[in-house]
């Protein structure tokens, strides 16, 4: 163009010469075909700008899925304390946030950056062509530019990499936060752990600012390069042509145009080079975790090792990795029978789940530590897959996918040589492990069977309901080797003997590893190991260890022997059917309710109105705003004065000797002149747009994240709502807002101004050209740009829910990994994500076309406007009706503003991305204002004059899940007088939990009322509420800090003194434990060391939190189920001391009965008819319960030790 450029003002100018011998006719031809040339230029833009779009766009989906599936495969071949040292919110922020920028930077900026080299050195080959002199001059400002690049840039990245570690940080608290969001609403801490969030913010905002100097640093020299080089190309050029060197202006120009074009080129790299530095800093993680090594998984397989034989522990000394100063197993011997059951008892922290991690090979023996082998071959030269797909394990916790119930248990069939059977074959074997896991009964009960979803973590089912479907997911392999890490815990009594009798029927031929605390299910065995601080003290059978009237297993037993005077042990009962007829299976419980979704909507903001909203709000950083503006004022009138400093310059050629010297000089100095004024615009907007950016979008992000809090229980229940998606949108929400805010925003506003002032100068200097021009050919621009904006709305929006759906997915399963690999679910879990990022590739394609399509149109158009100009331009002139000076104003104004057009509208992506951000969080916290609203306030929890207990009464309370149509209740009535230790027992999901969640109102009743002291829990304000009272669940959590940051989280710290925690560890039996570390209370528990922590001890540790805060009403949801029979007597007698004194009320919920057979009064739960939900059976003290002979009494049979 720049050649058919330079020929035209040749043509002019010599058409205004006086005494020219160019004809009207002449003219009017040169111009025609000139013009037709644009037109011709116009379609091979349009056509190779589709193409290369397209292509880029398809390219950086590729690359980022390909990265996403890489990272997550490489995840799956480290080692597990490589895994155990990466939170969830890092990987997940890793998956979502950094893989789009990546993307991002592929499909758009790097496309920018190879059409901007493109055309570098094509206008180079021109402009050398024509003059090689005048090039290499007017080339010294890009030398300049490449120094400043190279100065600035890496300083950016070092601030960029450390921006990115602290939103690592930030991402890693969130994303503990909603993995444990009950834990944390149950302790108050939401204001706490909000605090720790945004300390990290902070920093990452921090680092942020200190990137706006060096930006300011980075613009400011080019754009002073850039129209500096101006100054010097026409000073220069004209010198040559006054000399002789350059025949014609059409030289200087054509060489001019060029490397302006190179400068101005360079001046526009600065957006796609640092999303391309950003992406370069980001991709560091992902290839750090793909480079590093992974585990060897070769080694020998069935054909040369049997997994039927002995294994046996050798001097084994094992200490986890993170803890290596602290020995686990200390010189530990045993040998685990092929083909019996051999059962591992002792305290927690002795070693049991230690004994599995090595067996599963988690963790690898040191040399000379030890060895671990079967039939005498070491399992550390055996072929890793093939060893673990002959142990079939159920976790002490266990872990269910997202997914449905069919399928989680026909996750167990991976490696086994029913992986490929047909559909029919497997939902038979599905079927009958889910029968002999006593499973089977509470599925069919459900609406849609096996088809039905459990949430994540299986959070729709209760606990002894995931643990049924543990069981059955590891019997259905039918392994050669059966590991039972407390895998009854969480079942009731009926439930825990039928599922007895199953895993005692499928470890006949199997050697079967038992690890329990309930010595009630290994009676049986064939060998029980008792363990003591990591070795072997004890073996041998029940009857055998019973006969040691001092020994260690006596005593376990001996503390968790039921008072069964009252019930004869030769009185029997039919164990089938007397129970059935007074205990039925309870319902499944789905986990949502809050203020109906019914009635809110919310209307999708406009890009305009959202990102004006934002403006609005943040309006006292008025000061920023102004110097953005006014900076980006001045930078896009630079445009519109270019145009009439080079019409002037060009005029000058048609003048001779001293006023054609003083004329050139005068204006090159001009150009120097505005050069100086730019620069400092442009230092404005670098420093002030990413102040102004950093400072939104941090604020914003606080509030994102408070929003999400702010949210009752169901919100998180919700599968769009599951962990892993809401990190997702915390992590990438946000950070849109701030490319937008920064200057990725500003370009597009300079642009705006541009616009403006080269349209209002045009009209100025000729009316006429300008109108044809304005309203002829650039509506076609705006329209084709503004369909492109829509397009990429719509694309941005469904984009963004397909990566959230896959980055749950793959947090999902990384925080399963021990699941995972247990499983062998590796390869299943690595083609499944690949499915999910293919399935994503697919349909954006075909959507990256239709975009790709407008966006050459809405690039190229720009030419068929400057075509127009040529044409009716030289009509004009033709006629004499316009001079060059007008021409060129109206000209260059109008190549400029199309430029300024095309430059807006190229940031589409990211005006996408940004709304669709802009419009998630807006939706958030409308929604959360809308329940606020909705929300009973309620008055703050009448305080007590004397210290006691609370009373609890619960009055035709009816419960039900929205999911479901089955009630769990419909007229409950429970009395609970204050300082009264409380138990309720019954079969998994009937109830007992929901009661729980209601008590610390996660959820509320849809009738009937629930009273504490005599006041409506609706009535009383929430936050007040429940510091009243401590809740220790099921599965322990525990957050990142030190053991005394945990406990005292959610309390006023400067309240609690040493000497209250003390008292309280010492309560839960944990204080000696946390004594025995180097650093005592000030442990960090990091990730890596909470997996290195026992069951047994994070669940001290939640019961110590739990005593610490004094409530009024305790509440224990199988708070004991992980603890070692000392433990539990020890925490049994605290508990049992602070209701004797009646200072708190305890409500507890059993299965393990010699927990509670002390409590004053327990409620059996069961359920009424079938479809109507749970009532109380009976209820009464142990012996009161035992002499009635019914429910309670049945279950007590099957927990008799003796028996």
């Amino acid at each position: 163009m720049n050649i058919v450029f330079g020929q035209l003002v040749g043509d002019f100018n010599g058409y205004f010469l006086p005494n020219t011998t160019v004809t009207e006719s002449q003219f009017k031809a040169s111009v025609n075909r000139n013009s037709l040339y644009l037109v011709y230029l116009f379609i091979g833009k349009f056509v190779l700008t589709y193409v290369s779009m397209f292509c880029f766009r398809t390219t950086g989906l590729r690359i980022s899925a390909n990265l996403r599936l890489a990272y997550v495969r490489s995840l799956f071949s480290q080692p597990v304390r490589r895994i155990d040292e990466t939170s969830a919110g890092i990987i997940a922020n890793t998956v979502t946030s950094s893989a789009n920028t990546i993307q991002l930077s592929i499909s758009d900026k790097l496309h920018s950056l190879f059409s901007s080299l493109s055309l570098t050195i094509a206008a180079y080959v021109i402009a050398f062509k024509y003059s090689w002199a005048l090039t290499l001059v007017t080339s010294s400002a890009i030398l300049f530019v490449l120094i400043v690049y190279s100065i600035t840039t890496p300083i950016i990245i070092k601030l960029v990499q450390q921006i990115e570690k602290a939103d690592a940080s930030a991402a890693s608290i969130a994303g503990e936060v909603f993995s444990s969001i009950r834990t944390a609403f149950s302790l108050g801490a939401e204001a706490q752990l909000k605090e720790k969030y945004f300390a990290s913010v902070e920093v990452s905002r921090e680092k942020s600012l200190k990137t706006s100097l060096h930006l300011g640093l980075q613009l400011a020299p080019i754009f002073l390069a850039m129209y500096s080089s101006f100054a010097l190309a026409f000073w220069f050029g004209i010198k040559l042509f006054r000399d002789g060197h350059i025949s014609s202006v059409s030289t200087v120009v054509t060489v001019f145009f060029s490397v302006l074009l190179v400068v101005a080129i360079l001046g526009t790299l600065a957006a796609p080079i640092m999303n391309i530095t950003k992406a370069i800093s980001v991709s560091g993680t992902f290839f750090s975790m793909i480079d590093a090594d992974s585990v060897s998984y070769d080694g020998l397989d069935e054909a040369e090792v049997s997994a039927h034989e002995d294994i046996e522990f050798k001097n084994v000394f094992f200490a986890y990795p993170t803890r290596a100063n602290v020995q686990i197993l200390k010189n530990f011997d045993a040998r685990f029978l092929k083909g019996k059951t051999n059962a591992l008892v002792g305290p927690s922290g002795s070693g049991k789940s230690t004994i599995v991690a090595l067996l599963e090979r988690w963790y690898e023996i040191i040399l000379n530590q030890g060895t671990i082998s079967i039939g005498g071959v070491d399992i550390s030269d055996i072929k890793l897959k093939w060893w673990r797909s002959q142990i079939g394990l159920v976790q002490q916790e266990p872990f269910l996918f997202n997914d449905t119930i069919f399928n989680n248990v026909a996750f167990g069939l991976l490696g086994t040589k029913w992986e490929d059977a047909d559909i029919a074959t497997k939902r038979e074997k599905v079927e009958k492990a889910c029968e002999e896991a006593f499973a089977d009964e509470y599925i069919r009960q459900l609406p849609e069977g096996y088809n039905t979803m459990v949430g994540e973590s299986g959070i729709k089912l209760s606990g002894g309901q995931r643990q049924r479907l543990a069981i059955a997911r590891s019997i259905i392999r039918e392994p050669a080797i059966l590991i039972l890490d407390e895998a009854t815990s969480s079942i009731d009594v009926r439930g825990e003997r039928i599922v007895q009798k199953a895993l005692e029927r499928v470890s006949q031929n199997r050697t079967t590893i038992v690890i329990a605390h309930r010595l009630s299910t290994i009676r049986k065995a064939d060998k029980i190991i008792v363990m003591r601080d990591g070795r072997s003290m004890e073996e041998g059978t029940h009857d055998q260890l019973l006969s040691l009237p001092d020994g260690i297993y006596a005593g376990l037993v001996q503390a968790q022997q039921l008072e069964n005077e009252s019930a004869p042990k030769d009185d029997e009962v039919d164990e089938a059917d007397d129970l059935d007829t007074l205990v039925r299976k309870g319902t499944i419980t789905s986990l949502k309710q809050g203020v109906s979704d019914e009635a809110f909507s919310y209307k999708t903001r406009g890009f305009f109105r959202s990102f004006g909203l934002f403006l609005y709000e943040q309006r006292r950083h008025w000061k920023l705003y102004c110097l953005v503006i006014l900076a980006a004022m001045g930078a896009g009138s630079a445009f519109s004065l270019q145009s009439w400093i080079f019409a002037k310059l060009i005029e000058v050629f048609q003048f001779t000797g001293a006023r054609l010297k003083e004329r050139s000089e005068f204006w090159s100095l001009m150009f120097f002149v505005l050069a100086l004024g730019i620069s400092a615009c442009y230092f404005s907007l670098g420093f002030a747009s990413n102040h102004l950016a950093s400072n939104i979008s941090t604020y914003y992000r606080r509030d994102y994240f408070q929003n999400m809090l702010s949210n009752p229980v169901s919100f998180f229940d919700e599968e769009e709502n599951a962990s892993g998606a809401l990190m997702s949108r915390l992590s990438t929400d946000p950070k849109q807002l701030h490319e937008l805010m920064g200057l990725n925003g500003v370009f597009p506003l300079v642009s705006i101004f541009n616009m403006t002032g080269c349209i209002a100068i045009a009209f100025s200097f000729g009316w006429k050209l300008t109108l044809v021009t304005f309203f002829s050919a650039l509506p076609v621009i705006f329209i084709a740009a503004f369909v492109r904006v829509g397009y990429e709305l719509k694309f941005e929006e469904w984009n963004a829910q397909v990566f959230a759906h896959s980055s749950q997915f793959a947090t999902e399963a990384i925080g399963a990994f021990r699941t995972v690999t247990s499983l062998t679910m590796e390869d299943s879990i690595i083609n499944k994500y690949s499915d999910l990022l293919q399935a994503q590739i697919r349909k954006a394609t075909k959507k990256a076309s239709y975009a790709a399509l407008v966006f050459a149109l809405s690039d190229s158009i720009d030419l068929c406007v400057l075509a127009l100009t040529f044409w009716y331009g030289g009509q004009l002139l033709a006629s004499k009706e316009y001079n060059p000076v007008q021409y060129f104003v109206v000209y260059i104004a109008i190549v400029q503003g199309a430029q300024g057009a095309g430059q807006f509208f190229s940031f589409a992506p990211n005006i996408a991305q940004a709304s669709a951000a802009c419009n998630r969080m807006l939706k958030l916290r409308a929604e959360v204002g809308y329940r606020v609203r909705c929300m009973v306030t309620g008055n703050a929890l009448v305080p007590s004059d004397v210290k006691t207990g609370a009373k609890i009464e619960f009055t035709d309370v009816a419960f039900k899940y929205p999911t479901r149509e089955s009630p769990i209740y419909r007229n409950l009535n429970i009395s609970i007088e204050s300082g009264q230790f409380v138990a309720f027992v019954g079969p998994s999901g009937c109830g007992k939990t929901t009661v729980i969640s209601l008590l610390e109102r996660f959820y509320e009743p849809v009738s009937g009322s629930i009273q504490f002291n005599g006041q409506n829990v609706t009535g009383i304000q929430i936050a007040s509420y429940r510091k009243a009272l401590s809740l220790v669940s099921q599965e322990p959590r525990l957050f990142d800090g030190t053991i005394r940051e945990n406990l005292v989280l959610g309390l006023d710290s400067a309240e609690i003194t040493d000497e209250m925690i003390t008292s309280a560890c010492k309560d839960a039996s944990i204080h000696d434990f946390i004594v025995s570390l180097p650093d005592g209370y000030s442990t960090s528990l990091g990730i890596s060391t909470q997996t290195a922590l026992s069951g047994g001890q994070k669940q001290r540790l939640c019961l110590a939190r739990a005593l610490l805060r004094n409530p009024q009403l305790l509440l224990l949801d199988e708070a004991t189920s992980s603890l070692d029979s000392q433990s539990e007597k020890l925490v049994q007698a605290a508990i049992e001391r602070l209701v004797g004194h009646r200072s708190m009320t305890v409500v507890a919920v059993a299965h393990r009965l010699a927990t509670i057979q002390k409590a004053d009064v327990i409620f059996v739960f069961g359920e009424s008819e079938v479809g109507r939900g749970s009532r109380i059976l009976e209820q009464g003290t142990h012996n009161e319960l035992l002499r009635r002979r019914g429910a309670y009494w049945q279950m007590c049979q099957e927990q008799a030790l003796d028996r």
